[in-house]
């Protein structure tokens, strides 16, 4: 429990408590829908719920930014063909959250204080420190379109097939010989083939297309 002051809105009380803004929904006061700044009473009631799953992001299409220590995530994401885009480079909160803002995608980060941080367009608190934990929860919080391997792990940019003509000079004797369907990034030229991919890499696409593939948007 909060105290309050007459003074604070509900969005500060609710953020001293160490809550980013970004994981609350809907906020009541003895039982009345009220806004983030309303200022609560002595004596009242609040209810403050978490986001509704899966979460609408306004604006189109849904895109992601993540902060310097989410790269593990990042690069899963854009392995399902969600953009993703990363800092690999601790850039500092204000320059996140004004790419956050200038490019409207969703910041995810494990910083609060990023998160409270009044100029991002929208975020979420990534709750857990497992790569896989993590996964799911973007994935099932924000619902995004699942395109595996239309997309570059290394840079987010956009996968276009190729001829093996095109890039046959760049391959090895034994890729040249044994592969026939190759793709392309359009952003940094690095190029994918069929039969590139780990166990581990297509266990990750299968799990997350049989729990979060035929979800409605």
């Amino acid at each position: 429990m909060a105290a309050v002051d007459g003074v604070s809105t509900l969005g500060h009380v609710v953020e001293s408590c160490g809550t980013p803004l970004t994981e609350v929904g809907a906020l009541t006061a003895d039982g009345r829908p009220v806004a983030f700044s309303y200022v609560p009473r002595g004596g009242e009631s609040v209810e403050v719920a978490a986001v509704t799953r899966p979460q609408r992001v306004p604006g189109a299409p849904l895109r992601f930014l993540l902060d310097v220590h989410l790269g593990t995530l990042a690069r899963r994401l854009r392995l399902l063909g969600v953009d993703a885009a990363y800092e690999s480079e601790d850039i500092g909160d204000p320059a996140l959250a004004a790419r956050s803002a200038a490019e409207r995608r969703v910041l995810l980060s494990r910083d609060r204080g990023l998160l409270r941080r009044r100029e991002i367009w929208a975020g979420g608190f990534v709750y857990s420190d497992r790569p896989d934990e993590q996964l799911r929860d973007v994935l099932g919080r924000f619902a995004p379109p699942l395109a595996p391997w239309t997309r570059c792990t290394a840079c987010n940019g956009e996968l276009e097939s190729v001829g093996k003509d095109e890039v046959a000079a760049g391959l090895d004797g034994g890729t040249r010989r044994t592969y026939d369907v190759f793709a392309r990034c359009t952003r940094c030229d690095r190029v994918y083939w069929r039969g590139a991919h780990s166990d581990h890499l297509e266990t990750i696409v299968a799990g997350a297309l049989a729990e979060f593939g035929d979800r409605p948007r």
